[in-house]
């Protein structure tokens, strides 16, 4: 049966941005906007390597949209953290001491990056938050709705285990990073779907959103439960649903049980075209990442109207409130809107995806 696209609206309620405080809400920022010409530089700091995402579709696709936005006079200078929360402290750092114009920041720890935000927003640098919500004077956030993505999981999971499942069903959740604010929300979301319908028998938060941890968990998860006893796996993103598959074929689970994810990598797309993986969550990093370009660009040149219109949401950390913000829309991924989705948006191609390997497959679900 073909799934329903879910998708979250962005909100349109705010006509003008709200003063940011400061680390302790007490100070607001100028109330005219800093001004540039196309000779920008946009700070890119983003949090791992181990989530495939990053540098093969984040980082290209913002420092491609900057130069377009700027008669290619702009730049990105970019710096990954490799899961480090003190390496990316340093990055911002020297962000900060190259007077770089403004910073797109997604925080490998939201919590203790506060204070270089803080120091950013001394410096007269505007940070945007991008994909995860850091504390500090934030000016600006872009992601997605992380508790829909959790709930479209587990309702994903909840309809591939079918209508015989109840309380006695026991499924694993495999969870992201708790350094992550996101991977909190994504947790939070699945739950208010999975609790008094099926039974949590073990849950994992996961180290740096780590496959191998990730395989890990999911043996422990075997050996504590009984390999025919797992109804179903909630697996928070893509890379570690393959961590999961690897630990159940090792344990010698011929046939596997449901497994969600997130991203919508190629391996997860062919691992759901070949009936390995249940489903994804297409979350459209284009659009993410070229309107958090547009988002940084409009900021420091000063366009209000334009920056007013990208961020028309609201949202709060723990240090600040009524942040503007943007939601990107997500869409439940599985076998049957391949074509309509990661396709059609030209994420990968027909051929990217029905390799030789897949070939059958892919002719078996009408993707030729």
């Amino acid at each position: 049966m073909r799934h329903a696209v879910i998708a979250v609206a962005v909100p349109a309620l705010a006509l003008s941005l709200a003063s940011c405080g400061t680390f302790d809400g007490s100070e607001t920022s100028a109330k005219t906007s800093p001004t540039k010409g196309d000779d920008v530089t946009v700070g890119l700091l983003l949090p791992d390597t181990s989530t495939s995402r990053y540098d093969r579709f984040d980082y290209p696709i913002i420092k491609n949209r900057v130069a377009e936005l700027t008669r290619h006079q702009g730049k990105v200078e970019y710096a990954n953290a490799e899961a480090s929360g003190d390496k990316q402290y340093a990055q911002m750092q020297k962000m900060i001491d190259d007077k770089v114009d403004v910073i797109l920041l997604d925080a490998v720890d939201s919590h203790a990056i506060a204070y270089e935000v803080k120091k950013a927003k001394a410096a007269g640098i505007p940070v945007i938050a991008y994909d995860r919500l850091a504390e500090g004077p934030i000016d600006a956030d872009i992601s997605f709705d992380n508790e829909l993505v959790g709930e479209v999981q587990a309702r994903s999971l909840l309809k591939a285990l079918g209508p015989g499942a109840g309380i006695s069903t026991k499924i694993v959740m495999i969870n992201g990073s708790p350094m992550d604010p996101n991977a909190k929300q994504f947790k939070e979301g699945a739950l208010s779907q999975l609790k008094g319908t099926v039974t949590i028998a073990k849950s994992y938060d996961t180290a740096d959103w780590d496959p191998q941890f990730a395989q890990t968990n999911m043996t422990d998860a075997i050996n504590a439960i009984g390999k025919n006893n797992i109804a179903g796996v909630l697996a928070a993103d893509d890379d570690m649903a393959g961590g999961v598959i690897k630990a159940l074929k090792a344990q010698g689970v011929t046939s596997l049980p449901p497994v969600t994810g997130q991203d919508a990598t190629l391996d997860a797309v062919q691992r759901i075209v070949s009936g390995e993986q249940y489903m994804s969550v297409y979350k459209s990093y284009s659009a993410e990442a070229e309107n958090a370009a547009e988002m940084a660009i409009t900021k420091i040149q000063g366009k209000d109207i334009e920056f007013d219109s990208l961020t028309q949401g609201k949202v709060s950390s723990p240090t600040n409130k009524d942040i503007p913000s943007q939601l990107v829309p997500v869409v439940a991924l599985t076998k049957d809107n391949i074509k309509d989705t990661v396709i059609a948006d030209g994420l990968y191609k027909l051929s990217d995806i029905c390799t030789a390997k897949y070939e059958s497959e892919c002719a078996a679900i009408g993707l030729k």
